[in-house]
């Protein structure tokens, strides 16, 4: 009886300590792969900074208004995904998923303001490429766009929380996944945040 009990132990034990490895394994694999992200982003940034020494490079030229307003949006959402965080330690998974679905829709809302700060720079006649195009609009058309392909993923990942927040597969003690989406959403708000401040106050 005291060997099957033993034996049990040992089983959970064992059990416990290659859960903890995943999810340190699947820990590891966002930071990385936002430490990629950094590195991509530091190296257009910089290469912004090296080319506004240029002799054509326009200083004049302002952020569309659009990006400042889908600021304040992507900021809120990351306010609206902690109150999920907090919610759902506290075992309240009906009042996460509301807060994680109000982070989805402010999510989406950023996509299409974004999309308007494009159209807006479009209709002061400036472009990615072309005779009225300039090296500056072609770095800030460019690090918008790749930030928004990224925040495309982040998207995917709110879905996938919203779907399991929605069929209680989340709870105080099993909330890895939950945690993961909203770091690397943290992640692309604070990456948002500081490349408009960036693009504002590097002319």
């Amino acid at each position: 009886m005291l060997s099957i009990t033993l034996f049990d132990s040992n089983k959970i034990m064992l059990e416990r300590t290659e859960f903890e490895k995943q999810q340190r394994a699947k820990k590891m694999m966002l930071w990385f792969g936002i430490i990629s992200l950094v590195m991509g982003f530091a190296g257009w940034t910089s290469a912004y900074i090296v080319s506004s020494k240029r002799k054509d490079w326009v200083a004049s030229i302002e952020l569309p208004s659009a990006f400042w307003w889908s600021t304040v949006v992507i900021v809120l959402s990351s306010l609206t995904y902690i109150l999920a965080r907090f919610a759902l330690k506290s075992g309240k998974t009906l009042v996460a998923s509301r807060f994680s679905l109000t982070t989805l829709v402010l999510g989406i809302v950023f996509v299409f303001i974004q999309f308007n700060g494009f159209s807006q720079m479009v209709s002061a006649g400036y472009y990615f490429t072309g005779p009225t195009s300039s090296i500056k609009m072609s770095y800030i058309f460019l690090i918008a766009f790749v930030h928004l392909v990224h925040l495309f993923a982040g998207l995917i990942s709110l879905s996938v929380v919203n779907y399991k927040l929605f069929h209680s597969k989340y709870s105080p003690e099993n909330r890895l996944g939950f945690e993961l989406g909203e770091t690397f959403w943290h992640f692309l708000g604070v990456l948002w945040v500081y490349l408009v401040l960036f693009m504002f106050f590097v002319k």
